[in-house]
């Protein structure tokens, strides 16, 4: 009961304090439509792919939005990968590595009707693999891809912050 009774006074009282997801900010700021452009980069086009995935996802999943064409764009995102790195963490008592950290660096140039901004973000994903064998390439991927993903959930966290901080977005004065 006392369970219960927290659960409904924590919804209330966010509901009460207009409390809102980023990512309704996010959007506030974005628009609808988005396009995206991410940077080859030439010493790693393999990772440079997975990344690219990882930001259209998350515009499409994360920023609840469309992704469009240049000219049909509420916004455009024009996302540089910076640096993807994997460092090691963790040894064994025989000195193997047992846990890597996968870091993953963007800087995006952010366009709204409104607004330009160059936003960095970083994203890192640990991960283990088993002592004295080499890292595969689908945990290097799989790795790549979440830290891409959390680099993306920064950006979308201080899109939301520039968003609210300056009252602007793609969608201002059209009743959002």
């Amino acid at each position: 009961m006392k369970f219960l009774t927290a659960v409904l006074f924590s919804v209330l009282l966010f509901a009460g304090c207009g409390y809102k997801a980023a990512t309704v900010y996010s959007k506030q700021v974005l628009g609808d439509r988005v396009f995206v452009l991410v940077s080859m980069l030439r010493s790693d086009p393999e990772n440079t792919v997975l990344v690219k995935d990882s930001v259209n996802e998350a515009v499409i999943a994360k920023f609840k939005s469309k992704l469009t064409s240049e000219a049909e764009a509420d916004s455009k995102m024009f996302v540089k990968v910076v640096s993807v790195s994997m460092s090691p963490l963790e040894y064994d008592k025989n000195g193997y590595v047992v846990l890597y950290r996968m870091n993953v660096s963007l800087e995006t140039k952010v366009v709204t009707k409104s607004a330009e901004k160059v936003i960095r973000s970083e994203g890192s994903h640990d991960f283990s693999i088993e002592p004295n064998t080499a890292v595969s390439d689908a945990k290097r991927f799989e790795a790549i891809k979440y830290g891409a993903s959390k680099a993306v959930d920064m950006l979308m966290s201080q899109i939301a912050v520039s968003g609210v901080k300056s009252g602007v977005g793609a969608n201002s004065g059209k009743g959002n």
